[in-house]
């Protein structure tokens, strides 16, 4: 039986010094290997998990709102289809999808956490020492006994779908991959909701690597402390994600030529800062485009889909014989016969490049276990009209995120 390739936990282990768990400072770029560990395919956790990525988007866009003063180009009026949970209502987990985490250290002295790394968001947040039994299997941030740590005084609240984090807001060191993020903004929790219990989230909390203005703190994210503190080689970081064991990586301060193609290599520049957000030239499908050219996309590894509004994905889906749609309120998740999905992986075009998801990675697995129907990895949404991004397509690439030229890079993998 297939296993979903794409429904996986992945582990960065930084460079470490000797006899100590506590990362030592660099001055230049550092590969940060990523492992892999498998997961079965679970419908249930798809819908919820596209339930948290779109809340995340309306979440983005209302901070984007508040700190600039004015809507975002992609962000649609409040839905009304938004319904909070009534009692009796259980929410769903989205444990079977993609994590991409890595560690840091955060205080002085330091402490080490795990943090899932998400180009969708900006914001960074932690369990707090003072966290309820909700929090309870993650490692906890204790700021009484950091010397570095100063408390805010502001409070936060983050919603991700059924999934929620509130606490309240400090500023510490912190370090990753070598580099030090002096007087960071981050996030102690003081509740998690079970979406992010340590039986369905792995890491300790997350670290957004979006740009500020999408901040609901508001406070300029890791990745960005890190630009303006002129630390780095270059203001960039590359990510190449892979099924492979030991293939995956995060590479900050630059990117490992190493790992593609360096004359297939084109750059899209980013429309709007806020998320990584570019032009999708266009996706097609067996060479036939589907949906509109020049397409809005935001490049999100926090995302395990690709996902579109409605009508885009329906087009997409448009006579693939036995194609099955999952319909869960707003959103719809597709499935087809495992001997066949393979050839429907779609093309995407970004710079004039076109590039092309394997059908290994297109293919997330059977609908249950027995099942001869595979789940496609494009999903459609009503609460997005633009193009997310996520590791279904990622995985296919490798990734440069320039914070400098406000630009996102795709190559050809080695």
């Amino acid at each position: 039986m297939k296993l979903a390739h794409s429904f996986t936990y992945i582990l960065a282990l930084l460079s470490l010094a000797s006899g100590s768990p506590i990362q030592q400072l660099n001055t230049h770029a550092l590969r940060l290997p990523l492992e892999r560990r498998n997961n079965q395919v679970s419908v249930k956790s798809l819908q919820a998990h596209l339930k948290q990525v779109t809340a995340k988007y309306r979440q983005g866009f209302a901070a984007y709102e508040a700190n600039k003063g004015h809507a975002h180009p992609l962000s649609m009026p409040s839905s009304s289809k938004t319904t909070k949970r009534g009692a009796g209502d259980v929410p769903l987990m989205s444990q079977d999808v993609d994590l991409w985490y890595a560690s840091i250290d955060v205080g002085t002295p330091a402490k080490t956490f795990t943090v899932s790394i998400d180009t969708g968001s900006a914001d960074l947040f932690l369990p707090s020492v003072d966290c309820d039994d909700s929090c309870d299997g993650h490692n906890r941030y204790d700021p009484s006994k950091s010397s570095t740590a100063v408390d805010l005084h502001k409070p936060f609240w983050l919603s991700f779908g059924e999934g929620e984090v509130a606490g309240e807001q400090f500023a510490d060191n912190v370090v990753i991959g070598g580099y030090k993020a002096k007087g960071q903004t981050l996030g102690a929790a003081l509740k998690y909701s079970p979406d992010f219990s340590s039986d369905n989230f792995t890491p300790d909390g997350l670290a957004g690597f979006a740009f500020g203005s999408i901040s609901e703190y508001p406070a300029p994210p890791l990745f960005q402390t890190l630009v303006d503190s002129r630390q780095l080689q270059e203001d960039v970081f590359g990510v190449k994600l892979s099924a492979a064991p030991g293939a995956s990586e995060l590479y900050i301060g630059g990117t490992n030529t190493a790992l593609y193609q360096q004359h297939t290599l084109t750059y899209t520049p980013v429309t709007k800062p806020g998320y990584w957000e570019v032009k999708l030239d266009q996706i097609s499908r067996a060479g036939a485009p589907v949906g509109k050219p020049e397409a809005p996309s935001i490049i999100d590894t926090g995302t395990t889909l690709i996902v579109a509004n409605m009508n885009d994905s329906a087009s997409y889906f448009a006579g693939i014989a036995n194609v099955t749609a999952t319909v869960d309120e707003f959103q719809v998740i597709y499935s087809m016969p495992c001997d066949i999905i393979e050839k429907y992986a779609p093309t995407l075009t970004f710079g004039g490049h076109p590039f092309t998801v394997s059908g290994d990675t297109f293919n997330l697995g059977p609908v249950e276990v027995g099942s001869n129907d595979c789940v496609a990895g494009i999903a459609g949404s009503d609460d997005v009209d633009f193009w997310v991004v996520g590791d279904v397509f990622l995985q296919n690439v490798y990734s440069i995120f320039d914070m400098r030229k406000l630009r996102v890079g795709f190559a050809e993998l080695t």
